[in-house]
């Protein structure tokens, strides 16, 4: 018979749990609630939350809105997006991560110069280890008046002026490894006249899934990474269960699962990114059992 495990360390993190929540306490009162982008990388669960009444929307058409209430997603925003609020009276909802809002004011704190509210050091390059376009990422670059560098592989890291001041930081959710090989080659490289700072600003939360999820893939003899295709988290902690257990696939949701993956299969192992509920985890797990 077909043994069924999901895992216990997958599913939401604190900072969607929360966006979810607010959205959910907000739409319960009859309130037309907008969000600005999807309120996290998982399609099924967008479609939930807009039966229930959210309306997703982009900047350009936030531009238009007026009077209303805008919820900001855990990923964060950039200070443009509050000014605009203030301008055409929106209500915002601020469901943004403490981890990422600590980690806005820590890059604001370094770009500018507290006296003067202009920028502490024009030859200082801030450099950001993230996924250019990705949401929290342009709320962070936003807090250096679009100045800092995102470099998005370790690769990148050759094109940074050596000669000038370094300060590195990362997205939330990036690899820790590729982080730290990051910080090494700086640390060769940097001139002696220049300096270096890095700021481990990767979410423990989802650094610790690393070793866990790794730990869960060998268990089984086939892995279900049930994950949203755009979801950043989810191709870092994908390809790590993919590493220890070649036999595992990456699905949006239980129509995805092919039957021909059971055969000869005695165990699977059902898992997740930060970004994935439990109720879809739960659904493919249904559909295996019905297989």
């Amino acid at each position: 018979m077909l043994q069924i495990e999901i895992d216990n360390g997958s599913g939401f993190c604190f900072g969607v749990t929360t966006a979810i929540q607010k959205a959910e306490e907000e739409l319960a009162k009859g309130t037309k609630l907008y969000c600005l982008g999807d309120i996290v990388h998982n399609g099924m669960e967008c479609d939930r939350l807009r039966q229930m009444g959210l309306i997703t929307i982009n900047h350009d058409e936030m531009q238009k809105l007026h009077d209303v209430k805008v919820l900001l997603r855990a990923h964060g925003e950039p200070p443009a997006t509050y000014e605009l609020a203030r301008r055409n009276n929106i209500e915002i909802i601020d469901a943004t991560c403490p981890v990422v809002l600590q980690l806005q004011k820590r890059i604001k704190k370094q770009y500018l110069n507290p006296l003067t509210d202009t920028p502490s050091s024009l030859t200082a390059q801030i450099v950001i280890f993230g996924k250019n376009g990705h949401a929290e990422v342009l709320g962070l670059v936003g807090q250096t008046e679009g100045k800092a560098i995102v470099i998005e592989q370790f690769e990148d890291v050759k094109q940074l002026d050596f000669s000038r001041d370094i300060y590195l930081y990362s997205q939330t959710t990036k690899s820790l490894d590729e982080f730290h090989r990051i910080i090494e080659y700086i640390q060769q490289h940097i001139l002696p006249e220049a300096t270096f700072k890095s700021f481990d600003t990767i979410c423990r939360s989802v650094a610790n899934r690393m070793p866990n999820i790794s730990s869960f893939a060998t268990k089984h003899d086939l892995i279900l990474f049930v994950c949203g295709r755009k979801s950043s988290n989810g191709k870092v902690l994908f390809n790590e269960c993919l590493r220890v257990n070649p036999n595992t696939h990456l699905i949006e949701g239980p129509e995805e699962i092919d039957a021909a993956w059971l055969n000869g299969i005695q165990t699977v192992g059902i898992c997740g990114a930060t970004s994935t509920p439990k109720w879809l985890m739960e659904q493919c797990r249904d559909a295996l059992q019905q297989m």
